[in-house]
């Protein structure tokens, strides 16, 4: 019986939402800025996937991921229909959206670290790999934050969408904050399944 290929059937999956979600977004420059990572990681998953192929885990949440930012493309992450929801149900005081996509961006890289080190480098699992894990999660984060402020400078009120502060002073904070709980809670609930897939379809 042939074995169905996961990584493809998200492939073609994910181009159609990718798709769909273009299809009369907020605006075309917030869709394009926010979408992005896909456009950069795509290429790259598609071009090692026969020499590099990662783990089972590592595509669906690398998918996963890919589906939060397009919806926030869609819509801008401060008007996703979601987060007016979660703004009633817990009485936020704003479309908090964009904390998934922050707790997202610790979450998904975590695992994406920790298997690229694990297979990579002679670390192995314990503490100072879930500290380094941590740590990139964070760089990344705060490296998001500075392409924002980038944003905000050159693009004036244009930016009010790609940025999604919504009046918040503490937004920078908070949004490197859910990182830092997402590449926490990731390792710890995910570490164990992604090493027993690293040993049996990614031996090293």
């Amino acid at each position: 019986m042939k074995t169905i290929n996961e990584p493809l059937i998200l492939l073609i999956l994910g181009i159609a939402l990718l798709a769909l979600t273009a299809l009369h977004p907020h605006d075309y420059a917030t869709w394009w800025m926010e979408t992005a990572p896909i456009f950069i990681a795509l290429p790259i998953l598609i071009v090692t996937y026969k020499t590099y192929t990662l783990t089972p885990l590592l595509y669906r949440l690398l998918f996963l991921h890919a589906l939060i930012l397009m919806v926030g493309g869609h819509y801008t992450y401060a008007e996703v229909p979601l987060g007016y929801w979660m703004q009633d149900w817990f009485g936020f005081a704003r479309n908090n959206y964009d904390k998934i996509g922050h707790l997202a961006q610790g979450f998904i890289p975590a695992m994406l670290f920790r298997e690229l080190l694990l297979r990579s480098s002679p670390l192995k699992q314990g503490k100072l790999l879930f500290t380094l894990v941590v740590a990139s999660c964070l760089a990344v984060s705060a490296s998001y934050e500075l392409i924002e402020w980038a944003a905000a400078i050159s693009m004036g009120q244009g930016a009010d969408a790609f940025l999604g502060t919504q009046g918040d002073p503490w937004d920078t904070q908070t949004d490197m904050l859910m990182a830092l709980i997402g590449a926490i809670i990731a390792q710890v609930m995910l570490g164990e399944v992604q090493d027993r897939q690293l040993l049996r379809s990614c031996p090293h």
